[in-house]
């Protein structure tokens, strides 16, 4: 960062490996050595205040050269702010790459971009927050900009097209064995495997790329203490650099296969992996590849109404003109999935009749387990953002205490899948009705992920031999596919319908939506429903404790508001 004729750096690697660090260390080093304006870019507002709070101040307050250049923040000076700092020469200004007015015009010589890739496509309607950051740089000749991120999807990913930029510098270690240089990579691990083909649990050892003997992890202390940074591609000016897990002093080789071994079983945690273990971006293909005909060839008989692995029962409901669509799945361990049925229930949702049915089927229906209990549905959400809004407060605002709530889509990646409520006041009395907003995209994203699963276990979903589950139904659950486009030279994703109808899919959002609400205790939900009940049972599962609540929670109709 302080080598002349470098004006860029890029740092692409696996989590927790120091990527924070090193900006920091930069903070620190422009504010001593080379006092400068400087510019903390956070995906968001909130995360650059916490950056301030839990990094800056504890870095200024532990390091003497850094605590005599900024005033004490109790004093009544605004030199010391949280999101803005002064000091002799320069100052440092924390911002939000989702908040326009933070990224307001002011001369800016170094930029400093933290997990760039979780950054929205535009600040508001100005544009990539990241080129207006660095367009702030212009006038300064020894300008210098710092963008660092986990990876996140391949072709859409900031960080990739910058390294990809760069000239791709890998930490090269010697073999302990041969001495030749070579960079620590996945394909590399071996590990020995049991009589099932699976991972033995012994320690694993990477094979040298040289002379294919093992390198045991005992080794790895020397090795990186050895190694070098080369280069394997030219690009005056831009220095990238790539790490991965492997490197990790913190982390051994056995606890990244243990990792591995346990994201295998499911697309969206394989997904996790590769981003956060690897430093790699993951090939993307949701929506494509699942085939509406193999999801319908693999339904099958249930023993039950409601299979044994299924613990809790949640519903999607889809409003529309004519009718509404629900969809009830039950959720088991590692968010196995069984779709229980699927109902359309016609009618005019303007009129009181088609909510009665609809009661007929959250609070009325009730399932036969295969243990012989009989379940409820424990929680439901309801699409408002469309369709008869008003209806729905109506209808969830008498329902909070049977945990039906209402929900808004909202598009776009990155977003939380389901954020807290706010308030809604609807009717004559102006009563407050709770609205959830979903991040749909990402459940999307899962969901496709899962449906591309092969082996019943987590995250599969399994679908019954049932006149309603037809080959329609399979055409609206893939009715979706990610297509990937460029804006202003910025990679992005979005969801692209490809068929008429899509309900099914939309359903499906909505029940995993309620059941990320309800948060059930999966092993106080197995000990209950693995014996069989004596007569009926009627209550709602058991919901483990949040750790969200500061106050205890308040009784409100009979419904906890865990989200206070």
């Amino acid at each position: 960062m302080a080598e002349d004729g470098i004006h860029t750096v890029v740092i692409m690697s696996s989590a927790q490996v120091g990527k924070t660090e090193v900006l920091l260390n930069a903070i620190g080093y422009f504010m001593d050595q080379d006092p400068s304006p400087i510019l903390f870019l956070a995906p968001t507002l909130q995360m650059s205040e916490a950056t301030s709070k839990d990094r800056v101040a504890p870095m200024v307050r532990d390091t003497p050269a850094l605590t005599a250049l900024i005033k004490d923040p109790k004093s009544r000076d605004s030199s010391n702010t949280l999101l803005h700092k002064k000091f002799p020469g320069g100052h440092l200004t924390l911002c939000g790459a989702n908040s326009p007015a933070s990224l307001a015009s002011r001369p800016i010589r170094v930029v400093l971009g933290d997990e760039i890739d979780r950054y929205p496509v535009s600040a508001g309607t100005e544009g990539d927050p990241l080129q207006l950051a660095i367009k702030r740089t212009t006038t300064f000749h020894n300008r210098l900009t710092v963008i660092a991120s986990t990876p996140t999807v391949k072709n859409a990913s900031r960080i990739e097209m910058a390294f990809d930029g760069s000239d791709q510098r890998r930490y090269y270690v010697p073999c302990p064995h041969c001495g030749v240089m070579q960079p620590l990579s996945w394909s590399g691990i071996r590990w020995d495997k049991d009589s099932k083909g699976k991972w033995d649990g012994a320690s694993p050892w990477y094979e040298c790329d040289s002379c294919e003997t093992a390198i045991e992890e005992q080794h790895k202390t020397v090795m990186l203490r050895a190694g070098r940074w080369m280069a394997e591609a030219h690009a005056p000016g831009i220095a990238g650099f790539h790490l991965n897990e492997l490197y990790s002093p913190w982390r051994k080789w056995s606890e990244v296969v243990a990792d591995f071994m346990e994201a295998k079983k499911d697309t969206e945690l394989l997904r996790v992996f590769v981003n956060t273990s690897l430093g790699e971006t993951f090939e993307d293909d949701a929506g494509e590849g699942v085939e509406p005909s193999g999801l319908y060839a693999r339904r099958e008989r249930y023993a039950a109404e409601v299979p044994a692995g299924a613990l809790a029962l949640v519903a999607g409901v889809d409003t529309q003109d004519d009718r509404l669509e629900v969809s009830v799945y039950g959720f088991g361990q590692g968010e196995e999935q069984w779709l229980i049925e699927h109902q359309v229930l016609w009618g005019d949702p303007a009129g009181k009749a088609l909510w009665a049915s609809l009661d007929d089927v959250l609070l009325g229906g009730k399932y036969q387990h295969e243990s012989g209990s009989t379940m409820g549905i424990a929680a439901t959400c309801i699409d408002s953002g469309g369709h008869h809004t008003k209806r729905v407060y109506e209808y969830v605002r008498t329902r909070k205490h049977k945990r039906i709530f209402a929900i808004k889509g909202v598009g776009g990646f990155g977003k939380p899948v389901v954020s807290a409520p706010s308030r809604k006041r609807h009717g004559r009395d102006r009563r407050p009705v709770d609205l959830f907003t979903l991040g749909v995209d990402e459940i999307k994203s899962l969901v496709f992920a899962r449906l591309n699963n092969q082996e019943a276990g987590h995250g599969f979903v399994h679908y019954p031999i049932q006149d309603n589950i037809d080959e329609e139904f399979f055409n609206q659950l893939t009715a979706e596919v990610v297509v990937h486009k460029m804006r202003k030279g910025v990679p992005y994703r979005e969801w692209k319908q490809i068929r008429k109808r899509n309900e099914a899919l939309d359903c499906a959002v909505y029940a995993y939506s309620a059941f990320v609400l309800l948060r059930p205790n999966m092993d106080a939900l197995r000990a209950k429903v693995g014996t069989k009940a004596k007569k009926p049972d009627n209550d709602m599962p058991e919901v483990a404790p949040t750790t969200r609540t500061r106050k205890p929670a308040k009784q409100r109709g009979g419904f906890v508001n865990r989200w206070k």
